[in-house]
Parts: structure tokens; sequence; C-alpha cells
């Protein structure tokens, strides 16, 4: 007896079920309980439900110990496929376990088959034998569409065990119990299957059945016999295209051979055998001549069978296709459709004038103003980079007097005038103009060479009464710099562009910055007013401009602009700044840098000559032929100095300068107060004082002491006038509460009187000691808040103010202390004696 053979899936369960069942070992079981079922079990029918809750309350793992059988979360026991209970009983369990794996029970299930049990048999009869040729049959196949008649006869199925006893055949599966129902059925006695209707492959190709054989009792002596009945193909559908429509787009020009697309049909017949053999043929192309397109029998892949297709001639091809199954013989299905193939464009056509030449005309001194409009035809596809026009003009237009563009709305080509036309240079102009497409030429096998089409455009300029011409605009004369005043130039010409000549023209000057023309107003020339001076403020570029101003006699005019070039002269010595400061802890010598207004060419390198009165104090070194370093041969007095220098330019051209140079306790110029001389004329320092000088300096001191007694006699009386303030002891140049500065008083205006008139006078002269020519004079002023120094020795002039370093613009509270007078007034008689004494001497 043939043993049905397992379910794919069963390999998988039997794993699992080992897994389980080593569990078991550390488990718990609950109870066994015992169900009572038929002996034939189909496919997903309960068999009977088990509390779980009252085995494991916590119980969410849920499985079979027998692949056979499913169960549910609410206790329902299910089959998983058809079974028949061979045997009175058949055991399995249910494994219950929690979410973590902690707790786990066990629940064993015994399956009991209905009826009455089967007698027991002779020892040698243990098993029943089937005959597997009558309980396998080999595949039976229906034939789709068949016509009958049915019932129709298909199979039969016998089991062995029938010798035996009495068995009843019964079939499950689609076309019995499943969709579609009761297109099979069985006779329960014989085993003979039959149809009872026709198929449809198309919607069911095959039918799984499952054959069953059970006794009287219900015991199942054979186990279920899979059956399988194929749907054999009839060829009763036709191929049909995916689109009844179906569109494509090829360039034209295109070689042969070239793919357009490929065709697709759809046949529901079973795949891989004739009647889905499907082959592939162009019925008609529209139109029909000449035949540009093939298609592959097998594939249907469309290409060109011809390099022939233009455009111009026919955008669109209609192509009636057939497909037909059967490998294309005539008793095949077929079916029909249409493809449409559109030709791409291509610019192989070449834009032209409508006309071969053009005929305008333009008033002269006219621009901006359009003259003539040129229209071009183009076979390509209309406003598209293939047909679009592009125009240049070729020649005649030398002068840029013309400009050529494209009307974007008609394509045009639009001449304009651009730059005036002057009829007096010629009365007509002659162009030739060529078009192109924006999009490079299409380079087909089969299309033309490019070619610009060309066309002839003359312009007639017409002749109107204009005003004179100021040609050119910029005229540039030449001149000698220096050139005196009434020396006449040559002026600005203009011209009447009628009579070509400058007859019946008056000029005017319109511009001139420094006034050193007038101008001839018939001519046009210039005479001098001033001398010119090409260093003037209003030369650039050793250029000053005239602008002038033509008119003819109804008043229309033109400007021009004159430019005078002048030649430079050396007439410009260097020039140089004449006082300098050499800082003794900065730099130790100061920089020349002359400057010399003529040009380049009369210019550096300059000659640098010291005189010889001052070589023995100073060196001068030339730097560059630019500049010029004056330094000391000797560390001198803090003081000025008087240093002649002569320089000289390229050409020799000299100029003698004096400088002032000041020798300074500074490290910038711009601290420099000369206070360190004044600290070295005060300060005791190797002066040895002679006898006479020490006999000046007391004769001095007692003649100051009788000016003081008679000035304090003199107060002992009631007068109107009082010269000195009452404290006489802190107005003896000591100290000063006054913050007013002292009038400076010039030595041109002092007067040295023989006797005091006015002793009450603010100035008082000391004495005159004359010898030899030689006078020296020290005037004092005594005022409230400062005193005076006007000395000629050194030629300065000296305050208590610039001893103590406070310079013009300073602000003092004219407050001394005693030590600062002191300071100040000590040295300077113990000087007056030194030189009293040497006057004596002498």
């Amino acid at each position: 007896m043939a043993v049905a053979s397992a379910a794919p899936g069963s390999i998988f369960c039997k794993q699992l079920l080992f897994c389980l069942l080593v569990l078991l070992l550390f488990c718990d079981a609950c109870q066994k309980i015992s169900l009572q079922v038929p002996s034939h079990l189909h496919a997903e029918a309960l068999v009977g439900k088990v509390n779980l809750k009252k085995c494991l309350q916590s119980a969410s793992l849920i499985h079979s110990s027998d692949p056979d059988f499913r169960i549910l979360g609410d206790g329902s026991v299910y089959t998983t496929r058809d079974l028949v209970l061979s045997s009175e009983k058949k055991s399995f369990s249910i494994l219950l376990s929690d979410a973590q794996g902690q707790e786990q029970k066990e629940i064993d299930i015994v399956l009991e088959a209905r009826g009455k049990k089967i007698p027991k048999r002779h020892p040698k009869d243990t098993v029943l034998r089937r005959s597997k040729r009558r309980w396998a049959p080999i595949p039976c196949s229906l034939m789709e569409n068949s016509l009958g008649p049915f019932p129709q006869h298909v199979q039969q199925v016998q089991s062995d065990a029938a010798q035996n006893y009495t068995i009843f055949y019964s079939i499950s599966g689609p076309g019995v119990d499943k969709e579609p129902f009761n297109l099979f059925f069985i006779d329960k006695d014989t085993g003979d299957i039959f149809c009872t209707r026709s198929i449809d492959r198309e919607q069911y190709a095959e039918f799984p059945l499952y054959a069953y054989a059970t006794t009287i009792d219900g015991y199942a002596p054979e186990y279920p016999l899979p059956l399988l009945f194929k749907v054999e193909d009839d060829n009763d559908n036709a191929p049909y295209f995916e689109s009844k429509l179906t569109m494509f787009s090829v360039p034209e020009n295109c070689r042969t051979g070239t793919s357009v697309g490929k065709v697709t049909a759809i046949d529901h017949d079973e795949p891989d055998t004739l009647h889905t053999r499907l082959r592939y043929k162009i019925l008609q192309q529209i139109p029909d001549h000449p035949k540009h397109f093939s298609i592959h029998p097998d594939t249907g892949v469309i290409t060109t069978a011809t390099p022939l297709l233009d455009r111009e001639k026919c955008d669109t091809y209609k192509l009636i296709m057939e497909v037909r199954d059967m490998g294309g013989q005539p008793f095949g299905l077929f079916n029909t459709g249409t493809i449409t193939i559109s030709l791409e464009d291509e610019n192989d056509n070449s834009p032209y004038f409508t006309e071969s030449s053009y005929f305008t005309e333009v008033e002269e001194n006219r621009i901006d103003v359009e003259i003539l409009r040129m229209a071009v035809r183009d076979q390509d596809l209309p406003n598209t980079p293939h047909s679009k026009a592009v125009y240049k003009i070729l020649q005649g237009n030398e002068n840029g007097n013309f400009r050529i563009s494209t009307d974007p709305n008609t394509n045009e080509a639009v001449l304009c005038v651009v730059k005036p036309l002057n009829y007096e240079a010629s009365d007509q102009v002659v162009l030739q103009v060529g078009v192109l497409n924006e999009a490079q030429f299409s380079r087909a096998p089969n299309s033309q060479a490019p070619t610009m089409c060309t066309a002839t455009v003359t312009v007639k300029v017409k002749d109107t009464d204009e005003g004179p011409e100021c040609q050119p605009p910029v005229k540039v004369i030449q001149s000698k710099d220096g050139l005196p005043e009434g020396k006449e130039l040559l002026g600005y010409k203009a011209l009447d562009p009628e009579k070509r000549s400058s007859e019946g023209l008056r000029y005017k000057k319109i511009k001139d910055e420094d006034n050193w023309f007038e101008i001839n107003e018939h001519t046009g020339d210039l005479k001098t007013v001033k001398t010119l001076d090409r260093e003037s403020k209003f030369v650039k570029n050793n250029q000053y401009n005239v602008s002038v101003m033509a008119m003819d006699a109804v008043g229309r005019s033109c400007t021009g602009t004159l430019v005078v070039l002048l030649e430079d002269d050396n007439d410009h010595p260097p020039q140089i700044a004449k006082e300098v400061t050499i800082c003794r802890h900065g730099k130790d010598f100061a920089v020349l840098e002359p400057v010399d207004a003529d040009g380049p060419e009369n210019g550096p390198p300059f000659q640098f000559v010291l005189d010889k009165s001052a070589s023995k104090l100073w060196t001068l070194e030339t730097k560059d032929g630019k500049t010029a370093i004056l330094r000391e041969r000797q560390n001198l007095d803090y003081d000025y100095y008087s240093v002649p220098i002569q320089i000289k330019d390229r050409h020799g051209l000299a100029a003698a300068y004096t400088l002032s140079v000041r020798v300074c306790d500074c490290t910038t110029p711009s601290d420099c107060r000369m206070t360190t001389k004044l600290q070295r004329d005060i300060a005791p320092s190797n002066v040895i004082l002679g006898k006479w000088a020490i006999l000046a300096m007391v004769l001095g001191s007692a003649l100051l002491l009788c000016v003081l007694f008679t000035c304090f006699c003199l107060t002992g009386k009631k007068a109107v006038k009082k010269c000195f303030p009452e404290d006489v002891a802190q107005q003896n140049l000591i100290v000063s509460n006054t913050e007013g500065p002292g009038e400076e008083v010039m030595e041109a205006n002092i007067k040295l009187p023989t006797q005091t008139s006015n002793i009450c006078d603010t100035n008082i002269s000391v004495g005159t000691l004359g010898g030899q020519g030689v006078k020296t004079q020290q005037s004092f002023e005594m005022v409230k808040g400062g005193y005076t120094l006007d000395s000629s020795k050194g030629g300065g002039h000296q305050t208590l103010e610039s001893v103590k370093g406070i310079g013009q613009g300073g602000t003092d509270t004219g407050r001394y202390t005693y030590t600062e007078w002191h300071s100040f007034t000590q040295p300077r008689l113990g000087e007056e004696s030194i030189r009293g004494h040497t006057l004596i001497k002498n």
C-alpha cells in the first residue's frame, strides 16, 4: 500500500518538535485529554478545544509537538492537512511557556476515531498491502475547452484493500469542495472520477486533488492519494499589442538600420509553446512609397530601411502592424495595431533671401534709424534654431555705419544706420549681406554642403544742408616754453562740408583756463597775451587745452579742441627748503631734496657745491643725483648756523642758497626748542674771569644799586605815579604773580640815553660799552609776569619762558621760583662782565 509523502515544511516542523521535546524534560505535565474525532479529518478542520488557562495562566508561547495540528490562543485545535487515522489512536502534546521561558507546561492530547473497531485479522494479514499501480495512477491531463460529452470520464483510483474490505472512495480539493466547485466528482464504489464541464486553462491551469479510501466504519487503510489534473492549452487567445496607438520618433536623414523603436504584443496562451510563438509584420506604410521602415519578425524592433528620410517632404509616417501566433502560420490567431513615427528636424536646409538685391536710401547725418527689412525663407522647422536666421554684413561696412539684426517675431533682417553717413564723402554705399541659422548645419550623409545665401543692398545717401565740421575733433600744435606775449600760433581750422573749405566761418574761443590766448575771428589763429609757462598749474602732461567753436552764417556750429604741446625749457633752477634741522639724538645729518619745476630732461641729476667758508664745519655728500647729505665735521654747539650752498641741474642751471641749519638736542625736528643751548650757556663751564671782567661786574652791580636806591627814595614821597609794586623784594626778578607775557622790544627801537630822564619808565637801558666799533647792548624789560632779554648774540630772542621750554601757544601761570630767576639772570650778569672786561682790555 502506498505511503503519502510528507508536506514540504515537515522537516522544519520536525526539527522544531525535537527542540520542544528537549524542553519537555524541564516541564511539568498538566493533564491528558482525549478527543473523539472522525477517522478522516480534512485540512483546517476543528478537532476540539482545550482550556489552556487551567494549565498555565500566563501562557504566551503555544506550540504543537505534531506539525499536523495547529493550536490557537483560545485552545482550539485545527488540522494543518488532510488526515486519516489509520490506527485507533493518535497522540501529540501542547507545549506552553511564559514570555521569559521561566515556566513551561505540557498537555497530552489523544485522538480516538469514532465507530467500530476493525476486527483483528490473521497474523499474516496484520498489514494491508495496496497495489501501487492501481492506487497511484499516472498524471492525468484535461483538454481546455473540451466539447464533451459531459460528465466526461477523467481517471479511476482503486485501493488493493478493496480485496478484503468494502472500500468507499472520495476526493477533495480545487474543483470539488473549493473553487471552482463541483467541477469533479468520484464514484464512491468504483473510484471513477468525472469532469462536469469545460475548463478555461487561462483561468485554471491545473487542479491538485486528494483521493481517499475508507472502510464502512471509517477506517482508512491508505494514506490520502495526491492527484494532479493538468489542463492542456488550446490556442483560444489571439495576441494583441500592448497599446493600440504607439508613437516613435527618429531624426531625419539618419543612416540605414537606425533603430526606431520596439513593439511588443501579449498572448495569454501557455508560454513557450507554439500557441505563443509570435511573429510581427508591417502590413502597410502611410504614405506608401518609398518603403522607409522594416521590422524584425521575432523581436518587433523597427529600423530604417533607407537614408532618405526627409522631414521637409513628409514629417510623419504611419505603420499598420500585424502580430500572429503559431509562428506566423496562416492558421494562427492575429491582431493589428497602428504605429506612428515622427521625423525629428535637422538643420539640412539653408535659409535664403526672397530677393537677390535690395535698394534703400537715407539722409546723411541720420543715426539710429531703420532703413530696410529683408525677408528669408527656411524649410526647416519654424521657430527653432534650425530656422532662426542670423544675419551678417560681409562687405561695405568697413566704417561701421550700419548694423543688422534679426526681428525675433518675423525672422526678418533689420538694417539700421548707427553712424552718420556723409554725402560729401560718398553718395552711395553697397553692402553685401549673408544669412545663416542659429544651429550648426547638419552633416547628414545625404544633406548638401552648408552654404551661405547672400544679397546685395544699395544704400543711397541723400544730401542735406549741414553745418561746419570740426575734423579732427582734437588738433595738436607745438610751442616753446616761455613764449612771450604777442606771438601768433596756428589755430584750429573747421570745414564747411558743402563748400569743402573754411570760407565764411567764424571762430570763437569758448575755453581758455588761464586766458593765455586771443583768437582771430576769421582765421581761428591764436595770439599769446601771456608768456607761456609749462610749469603752470593749468598745464597737464605738458599740454594746455583751448576749446574753439566754429560757426557758419546761419549759426550752425561745431566744437574742436586745440592742444598746445609745450616743449620744456630749462628756465627753473632747482629749489630747496631754506631751513633744515639736525637732531643730535636722531639722524645726525640733514637730507637735502631739491625740486626742479622743469621736465625730467632739464632736472636731475643735481650737483651740490658747498661754499669754502662753510667747509670747515660741514660736509656735503651727493646721493643718487637727486639728494644730498649735510653733516657736521665735529659736534657743534646747539644753535642756528648759516650754510651757503649752490645746486645745479644736469644742464648747469644753478641757484645759490644760504641754508639756515638748526643743530638741536632732539630726536625729531618737531621736538627741537633750543633749550639745551641755554642750559649750556648758564652751566658753570671752564670760563675763567679776568680782573677787568671782575671790575666790570662790580661797577655794574654798583650802578644797579644806585638806580634801585634812587627809585626807593623817590617812592618815599607822595607821587601821583607809582612805578614799582609795594613789595619791592618780590619784584626784584624773583617772584612773578602775573600770568601775561612781557612785551618784546626789538633792537631797532632801543635808544641809549646818556642819563635817565625818567627812572619810572618800565624799560631800563643799561650802559653802552664801545670799543673798536663793537657794540654790545642788553635790554631788560621788567613787566609784571615776565622778563625779556634781547641780545644781538646769536641773533636769538630768549625769554624765561623759552628757557623753561614753553613754546608759542603754550600756557603758563607766570609764576617762577627764585631758583629759576637766579639760574636765568646770574649767568647773564657774568657774561656781561666778561664782555665788558674784554672791551676795556681792548
